[in-house]
């Protein structure tokens, strides 16, 4: 009997890693969290003039992708359905399907404009942009004491 040396514990123990990324909040990429069920990795910038969301998502299509904003909370989701299927005379040989989805929700800063939201897909990332609201201005005023 011989000991082996495991130089990582992902060696090991595969799922470990991801459990305890899940459970202790780990960073930014992407997760598989079973087959077929991934949530992509976010990035989120804030500038002069607004903010930028962008998600890695190769393999999908605008087409796949439901972005809502709704009382200060951004939420993407998108569902991709894969079938794949093969006939003999009406009886099936094989028949696969694949059904895939996720969900991420994002609260808005009070500065940012939910009527100017802007979403465009191109090269397997979805980019978000939001604008911000004009600053409440203070005018100040003398108070007169009587």
């Amino acid at each position: 009997m011989s000991l082996i040396k495991w130089n990582n514990v992902e060696d090991a123990f595969p799922a470990l890693p991801s459990l305890l990324e899940d459970f202790f909040g780990g960073d930014n990429r992407m997760h598989s969290l079973s087959p077929g069920l991934n949530v992509p990795a976010v990035n989120i910038k804030e500038e002069d003039d607004g903010f930028e969301v962008k998600l890695a998502a190769p393999g999908l299509t605008k087409d796949d992708f439901k972005v809502t904003v709704d009382n200060g909370m951004l939420t993407v989701s998108a569902q991709k359905k894969h079938e794949t299927s093969k006939k003999e005379k009406g009886k099936y040989s094989r028949y696969e399907y694949n059904f895939s989805s996720f969900s991420r929700s994002f609260s808005l800063p009070e500065n940012a404009d939910e009527d100017e939201v802007k979403a465009k897909y191109e090269n397997g990332e979805l980019l978000i942009t939001l604008g911000k609201k004009e600053p409440a201005k203070i005018i100040g005023k003398e108070i007169e004491i009587e």
